[in-house]
């Protein structure tokens, strides 16, 4: 592994020679590109390179360890090679977290789709829940949120919402999301007061750019018709929301959010693009995958992952069995506990692996 560390070492100041270059500097592209991978080099570097030096540092202490000290220099030589041997051992597994194998679309933004499953109206109602949890999480990190389309019911539900969210590293986090989510609670519409098992289903998918799948005009169909639900004057009198298929596998998306067709149409082509790209994803995730599926999982839509229980306050995520009674602060957005959980089984998995 120090061989690699040291070959990673050296391409960071290679990379901080050609970010002086003035040939590089004038070159957008070129410079977009090397800051980018000096920045995802930058935390294995310094935890390198201070690995390194705490290294040195115990080395000499225990040499002095060896030499004539009074007491109270050799109680203080202990302390230091005790501090100096746990810092090491903290670096030597950060720097084995730092150098598994990255997700290349980690960085991506992502669109998330919402749809209320079993449980009615009531499914609709969790499903315009957990929207409000992911946009104020998003709304926690700096990132932007754009409402792509929704499909809304009679008491304020969503049948269906998308929506993109805009910031870096938004895949890392928010991957871990999708599957089924089932909430237990009284419903509003409840006389009775009985608790009722409801579930909605979350899909998390990078957004795909325009280098990472092409589609072809003469491989999609555009429909228009005329908008459905909230949306203004324009509901039911233009004809301004969007409907495009890919033709060659049947992918349909659709967008009435905005007045405007063509805006609708961009929308519509953005969300069908990524669904392309998520399914050519899991095919080749798949592929690679055989046997060896992951507990955490970040892509199965039919799995059970959460349950949300409002009597007793609970969160359970199921695949690491971690249970959290802080209901109202997760459904606040406040999930980064609970997502970086995830992330440290998914990179424990990996480091047994050998990965």
């Amino acid at each position: 592994m120090l061989d690699k560390l040291q070959a990673l070492a050296d391409r960071y100041d290679k990379l901080s020679e050609l970010l002086c270059d003035p040939d590089v500097a004038s070159d957008n592209k070129k410079l977009r590109e090397y800051s980018k991978e000096q920045s995802d080099l930058q935390p294995t570097y310094e935890a390198y390179n201070e690995y390194k030096q705490v290294s040195q540092d115990l080395e000499a202490a225990k040499e002095m360890q060896g030499e004539k000290l009074d007491d109270e220099m050799r109680e203080m030589v202990k302390m230091e090679i005790e501090e100096l041997s746990a810092r090491q051992k903290e670096l030597d597994e950060l720097i084995r977290v730092l150098m598994l194998p990255k997700d290349p679309n980690d960085d991506k933004n992502v669109i998330v789709e919402i749809r209320g499953a079993a449980g009615g109206d009531e499914a609709a109602l969790f499903a315009a829940d957990l929207y409000r949890m992911y946009t104020r999480y998003a709304d926690n990190q700096g990132w932007r949120v754009e409402l792509m389309d929704a499909n809304t019911n009679d008491v304020g539900g969503f049948k269906e919402v998308i929506f993109l969210i805009n910031g870096r590293g938004a895949y890392s986090k928010m991957k871990y999301e999708s599957g089924a989510h089932r909430v237990q609670r009284i419903p509003t519409t409840e006389s009775g007061g009985r608790i009722h098992t409801s579930t909605s289903t979350v899909a998390v998918m990078p957004e795909a750019e325009d280098f990472d799948i092409e589609i072809h005009d003469k491989d999609i169909r555009v429909d228009t018709f005329c908008s459905s639900g909230a949306g203004g004057q324009s509901v039911n009198t233009t004809k301004s929301a969007v409907r495009v298929t890919h033709v060659p596998t049947g992918i349909v998306a659709t967008c009435q959010d905005g007045k405007s067709q063509n805006s609708n149409k961009e929308k519509a082509l953005q969300v069908l693009r990524t669904r392309i790209f998520d399914m050519m994803r899991q095919e080749e995730e798949a592929k690679i995958a055989g046997e060896r599926k992951s507990k955490v999982g970040t892509g199965d839509r039919s799995e059970r992952i959460r349950t949300y229980n409002f009597p007793q306050s609970r969160v359970t995520d199921h695949r690491i069995g971690l249970t959290m009674h802080k209901l109202d602060q997760v459904m606040n957005g406040e999930i980064e506990e609970i997502l970086s959980a995830l992330t440290i089984a998914e990179q424990t998995e990996m480091m047994d692996r050998g990965e």
